[in-house]
């Protein structure tokens, strides 16, 4: 547990169990989010590695590495 968990005292909702092999984000989905970091004064994701970086902290944040469950 994070020192926020302990701090808040509210349970966590991500990350989420692994959706599977082959779970992946729709090209939308990572769009929505880069445009709302552009909205926020951040620059735009116009190099392909950046959007993977994003698209690999999304799934970071949603889900559980799927060594935790075997």
């Amino acid at each position: 547990m994070s020192n926020n968990d302990r701090r808040s005292g509210a349970e966590r909702s991500y990350p989420l169990p692994h959706a599977g092999q082959g779970a992946h984000f729709t090209e939308s989905l990572v769009n929505s989010v880069a445009a709302v970091l552009v909205a926020y004064g951040y620059p735009r994701l116009d190099a392909s590695a950046d959007r993977a970086a994003l698209e690999s902290a999304l799934a970071a944040f949603l889900y559980n590495p799927m060594e935790s469950y075997r």
